[in-house]
Order: C-alpha cells, then structure tokens, then sequence
C-alpha cells in the first residue's frame, strides 16, 4: 500500500501539456485582426466613391446632348418662332436633312413629324438618299403621311432626294423614284463632294438653287452655276 502512493503522480503530469499547446492556440487570433485593420480603409474609399456620384447624377439629370437638344425644341415650340419656317424631316438616319438645314436654314426636325399645334412647322420636306434603304424609308413615311399617321396640319412641299454617291443611279433605283413621283413633288439634289469632306463649295448645283426657291430661302441667287 505503500507503494502505490507515487501514482497521483504520474496523473498530475498531464495537464501539463495543455499549457504548452494553449500559446500555439491563441495566436492564429493575431493574424485575423491584423486583415480587418487592412480592409476597413478599402471600406471608406468605397463609401466615399459611391455617396458621390448620386450628387453628379442627380445635378445633370440627362446628358449634355440630350439635355441641349430638348431645351433647344422646347425653346422653338414656346416662342412659335419656328412655325413658318420649313421643317426638314429624316425619312432614316444620314438622309443629308442637316446638311440641307447648314446649306438652305430651317428646322431640323429629325426622325420625326413635328407637331403644328405645339407651335413647331407645318410645311415639311421629307429627305432621304437616293439608295435602296432610303427609298423604302421615304415609301413608308409618305404612306404613313397619306394614312393619317401623322400630326394634323401637315403641308408637305417636296420629298428631297439626295444622292448617296456620284454617278448615275441604276434602273432599278430610278423605278422606284417613278413611283415615289406619282404620289408627290420629287426634287433630286446631286452628289455635293464638298458636304462629304466639310468644305467650302466650288459651285452651287443649279438644283440646290431652285430647292432654295421652293423652300423660300434667299440664300443662293440666280447667278449660282451649275
């Protein structure tokens, strides 16, 4: 009986190697704190990013472009200023309407029918190139324009068709402009190299000089050669 008292011993040895794996345990903890310390300015750079730019929106509202193009419309349709002119409508996009409006003035309308009764033009032009895409486009907008799809108060003076490359137009091509010819005033106005390069014009085409006419635009006299 004597014997067996070292075992308590032997028992209480044990503990001691929890107390050597207990430092080993508690310092993966370090390392944790060290990454949350390193993110949190990343936190602030994004705070401060995304409360700016609702400010920046919210003060713009629309692009510069957009917002210039409506003011300008609204300006015309408040004052009436651009009722008596002639409005230049876009059968399809790079018909020439807007080198027509720089070369003769007028309203650029757009790809649109302006509206008499908010004070925009009532007599029209309708432009489109002399391709086979322009042509359909131009078909279309006079069938809309003879089925009633359009404003009330129209008065379409011509259908403008201007050349979409230099030399003569196929057969096929002059057929439709036939057809296009039965149902209203067609005027043709030729290949202008100077309106493809944005240069000034040698000469003035004869049949820009009487489009001038039909439009009543003063610009180009009678002594224009062609």
């Amino acid at each position: 009986m004597r014997q067996e008292a070292p075992a308590p011993r032997t028992r209480n040895a044990v503990p001691s190697a929890p107390r050597q794996i207990a430092p080993a345990v508690s310092r993966p903890p370090a390392p944790a704190a060290r990454q949350t310390t390193t993110r949190a300015p990343a936190v602030r750079q994004v705070t401060s990013s995304s409360s700016n730019s609702p400010a920046r929106k919210a003060s713009s509202g629309l692009p510069a472009e957009q917002g210039r193009g409506r003011s300008k419309r609204a300006g015309r349709a408040a004052g009436g200023r651009s009722r008596e002119e002639v409005g230049w409508v876009k059968a399809h996009g790079g018909s020439g309407a807007s080198s027509l409006v720089e070369a003769l003035g007028g309203v650029d309308v757009g790809e649109r029918w302006p509206e008499p009764a908010r004070g925009e033009p009532y007599r029209i032009v309708l432009v489109g190139r002399t391709s086979a895409s322009g042509l359909r486009s131009v078909s279309r907008a006079l069938g809309a324009l003879k089925d009633g799809n359009a404003p009330q108060g129209l008065e379409l003076l011509a259908v403008v068709l201007v050349a979409d490359a230099p030399g003569r137009l196929p057969i096929a091509l002059l057929r439709r402009i036939r057809v296009l010819r039965s149902v209203a005033h067609v005027h043709r106005v030729p290949w202008i190299p100077a309106w493809r390069t944005d240069s000034t014009m040698k000469y003035v085409p004869r049949q820009l000089v009487t489009l001038s006419r039909l439009v009543g635009s003063d610009v180009y006299g009678e002594g224009a050669r062609s």
